[in-house]
């Protein structure tokens, strides 16, 4: 066994330490260090000026979870080989390999209709030929093709590692104290019972808390209104350099692989395509809005400009759709005050629904394991905070304009 041993230190959990030659190999694999160049939370900085973390600092918090949770596991009498904990920490490790520059707000704009899980895995496969074959196992535990099922929920489930890594560390970087979870609790907890991963009856608490937390963080954080306002405006900024390319404006190359994505790209992932991706990150992106906040059109000039200086769109949050009368009289007024068409206004006053699915109670269950030994779901479990409510989405419409 190879000695060599490192400890990070993280501002979350203090160290956390790899010590096996693989997880070594994937650490210093340049499609995982380009996670350093991706920020975890796209633009929510905007809002809450501390959420400056990437996702290579959330990709190490969850591998730091995972080590924890298979310790515990096995001090249980759990079975897992030695060969299957590193594969298991290598699923974590390279979960959100596959994100893209400001990750869920540019998902599905860039790489039209790929999901970055979809890219992890590519990218995981690419990985597995440079480490020739090493990475087999850790491909199967996250696609759930290994037979022990407890190790894919750890990677990705309603109580999955990574869940408990981004609520822990984005409540921690936005100093939203709402996002707090006991996920050393709710680690402890944690039981593997015909050969499902379940939660002992005493960490129902914990269990409630942590979905509480992850209802208040989307709504005051990840859907935050000036957040989603930041995120569309990105989105429209991609919308409008695409309508220009296609009435043949020569003027918006940015000398940045995102060139490539919107002048090339055919819609097939290839292994160059990978490889073109792999070398995409925010930086490329903001370069690109920075350069394009010069350009002679006045729908991009005013979007980009408006993005880098922090003169975002407001935003009117309702729970039921706005009006189309409305909008309309938005888009007019954005067209006279800009002195643009009503087609071009419509880049600035836009509506849309956001939604929130707290718990999928179809695919995906929470169960608990009682001491008797029989298995309650989350949600069928009689309890005020919890109820039925839990499982119905939330939705929530919304109106952007100047």
């Amino acid at each position: 066994m190879n000695e060599k041993r490192k400890i990070i230190n993280d501002p979350v959990y203090g160290f956390i330490t790899i010590n096996h030659p693989l997880l070594f190999q994937i650490i210093a694999h340049p499609y995982y260090q380009r996670l350093r160049r991706i920020h975890q939370m796209a633009l929510a900085y905007l809002v809450y000026p501390g959420a400056v973390h990437t996702r290579l600092h959330h990709s190490l918090g969850a591998y730091h979870l995972m080590c924890n949770a298979l310790n515990e596991l096995k001090a249980k009498g759990v079975n897992i080989t030695e060969e299957e904990n590193i594969a298991a920490k290598a699923a974590i490790l390279l979960h959100d390999v596959g994100h893209g520059p400001f990750s869920h707000a540019l998902e599905n704009q860039l790489l039209k209709g790929v999901h970055h899980e979809e890219l992890s895995l590519q990218i995981m496969y690419a990985m597995n030929e440079d480490l020739n074959g090493a990475l087999t196992m850790a491909i199967d535990i996250f696609t759930d093709k290994h037979p022990k099922k407890f190790l894919h929920q750890l990677v990705s489930g309603q109580l999955d590692v990574d869940r408990m890594d981004y609520l822990t560390r984005d409540s921690f970087f936005t100093g939203v104290s709402e996002g707090v979870i006991g996920y050393d609790r709710i680690l402890k907890m944690l039981v593997v019972h015909n050969g499902e991963l379940m939660v002992e009856e005493k960490g129902i608490y914990s269990i409630e808390k942590f979905l509480v937390a992850r209802r208040q963080m989307y709504w005051q954080v990840y859907l935050h209104k000036t957040v989603l306002a930041a995120e569309k405006m990105l989105v429209n900024i991609l919308k409008r350099v695409r309508y220009l390319i296609e009435k043949g404006d020569n003027n918006l190359q940015t000398g940045t692989t995102v060139d490539y994505f919107l002048h090339d790209f055919k819609g097939t992932i290839t292994k160059e395509v990978l490889q073109r991706f792999c070398a995409l990150d925010d930086i490329d992106f903001s370069f690109a809005v920075k350069k394009w906040s010069h350009h002679s059109d006045k729908v991009l000039n005013e979007l980009c400009n408006r993005l880098l200086n922090r003169k975002l769109l407001k935003v009117k949050i309702q729970s039921d759709e706005f009006d189309a009368a409305f909008l309309q009289q938005k888009i007019k007024e954005t067209a006279t005050q800009l002195n643009i068409t009503e087609e071009e206004a419509s880049y600035f006053a836009f509506s849309g629904e956001a939604v929130n699915t707290l718990y999928k109670t179809e695919d995906e269950k929470i169960n608990i394991l009682f001491k008797d030994g029989t298995v309650k779901s989350i949600s069928a479990i009689d309890d005020a905070l919890i109820h039925q409510t839990i499982s119905s989405p939330v939705k929530k419409f919304y109106i952007c304009s100047l």
